[in-house]
């Protein structure tokens, strides 16, 4: 269900007062109103009065209470800016968010992710950020050029990037220290990766497998495709064909047959991505795919030390990639107030301390570098290190994902079920989800 927070209440004195735009790192921030530029149908806020947004957002009862702090850390510095701010779990938000849209009474500044963006921009659900970007009252200079790219649509800014995060192996360390086996590396080939989890089963007695079955996963495709100089989407239509699909399915079947996954039954509890049920925390395997931004909520889940690593593959195959963004509502009665909001989020360093790393990365290079002697979190500590491992390795940013491609996701892990269950050959279920595909993405 969702938690909905009574007003966050103003800090501070002198509701009136304006403060200018400070340096980057750790000064006030300006208040919202009297910003130029706005566009989109969008009505400018006004100059004196109070304003309270709305905010709506995913994520754990952890993420709530950063969010909220410094939510009031801004209206520290804005005391005329207050907020309604509500959060829930992943599951059933965006039919929560629909159900508004269609009522036209979405949250101001809303969290959303790329299965997302692309279909609110098209739908003209939320606001067209481009002009204040063009005149830097949205300041992206001190982003990634991958990440600014992975926010825009059809040339269009459409949001910012709460964080940068990239997909992982997440590895339970003390086991492989029990075993005596090494642990992963990143850059490995995708067989030395597969030889390595028949290691870890062998040793184990079969009691643990070594990896996760992720031929199902979208985000190891892509970047097993990218790898070899493919890409999961040419513009609205999927960019590969059916001999590329065959070819990944086979080799995680492969996988099983070397019982270097997990048997089927337990497969499918790690397709959900629920973090509680990654077959790493669960002890039914050594290593999983994840997001590296999940490391220190995985790493609550366990007793057992968690190491991260990159995915078999070349490194260039990852990108600057928002593990989320804020957005703001098409039809906010204050634009003004949500980009400097947005702004305050993305690129002020006191903000950046107090979020840390629970949405990935900070989107700012710069937030990053003065937010770093601040994480005491050894989790948050490895998922930095991690990133910061390869940052300078990172490929192209693709476009983001088409619309309908939360539909295409799940048609990949109905066709990886099918196979591991013998419902489907591998031709089978790639000629049945290339139809489904082309179909979901025909809109």
């Amino acid at each position: 269900m969702p938690v909905v927070r009574p007003p966050i209440d103003r800090l501070g004195a002198d509701p009136g007062r304006r403060r200018l735009l400070g340096a980057l790192l750790g000064a006030p921030l300006l208040a919202s109103g009297g910003l130029a530029g706005c566009s989109d149908g969008a009505t400018t806020s006004t100059q004196d009065g109070p304003v309270e947004l709305s905010v709506f957002w995913w994520g754990t009862a952890k993420r709530a209470e950063i969010t909220e702090k410094v939510l009031r850390l801004y209206s520290d510095r804005n005391p005329r800016v207050t907020f309604r701010v509500t959060w829930q779990g992943a599951d059933g938000y965006y039919d929560r968010l629909a159900t508004q849209a269609a009522g036209g009474n979405v949250p101001d500044l809303i969290q959303i992710d790329d299965a997302m963006l692309t279909e609110y921009a098209q739908r003209r659900i939320i606001l067209d950020l481009s002009d204040r970007v063009a005149d830097h009252h949205l300041d992206l200079r001190g982003l990634p050029e991958g990440l600014i790219r992975y926010g825009t649509v059809e040339g269009r800014t459409m949001a910012v990037a709460s964080g940068q995060t990239h997909v992982g192996v997440v590895f339970n360390r003390d086991l492989l220290r029990d075993l005596k086996v090494p642990e992963p590396r990143g850059g490995m080939t995708w067989a030395e990766y597969f030889s390595w989890a028949e290691q870890v089963t062998d040793a184990s007695d079969g009691q643990v497998a070594g990896t996760m079955d992720a031929s199902g996963d979208y985000r190891a495709l892509w970047l097993w495709l990218r790898s070899q100089g493919g890409e999961f989407y040419r513009g609205n239509q999927i960019g590969f064909g059916a001999d590329e699909l065959i070819a990944w399915f086979e080799l995680w079947q492969r996988a099983r047959a070397a019982r270097a996954t997990p048997g089927g039954a337990l497969v499918e509890q790690a397709d959900s991505a629920e973090p509680g049920r990654q077959p790493v925390v669960t002890g039914l395997t050594a290593a999983s795919f994840a997001w590296s931004h999940q490391l220190p909520e995985l790493q609550r889940l366990t007793d057992a030390e968690l190491g991260l690593t990159g995915l078999p593959g070349a490194p260039g195959a990852q990108w600057a990639r928002a593990s989320m963004y804020w957005a703001a509502f098409r039809g906010t009665r204050h634009p003004d107030a949500v980009v400097d909001v947005i702004n305050f989020l993305t690129t002020n360093g006191e903000a950046g301390t107090v979020l840390g790393h629970e949405r990935g990365l900070s989107a700012s290079l710069a937030v990053r570098s003065y937010a770093e002697g601040s994480i005491t979190d050894p989790a948050q500590r490895r998922a930095a290190a991690f990133g910061a491992s390869i940052a300078d390795l990172l490929g192209p940013a693709p476009a983001p994902p088409p619309q309908g491609h939360a539909k295409v996701r799940t048609l990949l892990v109905t066709a990886a079920e099918r196979i591991r269950v013998r419902r489907d050959g591998t031709r089978e279920a790639t000629a049945r989800f290339l139809s489904g595909a082309i179909a979901a993405l025909a809109v």
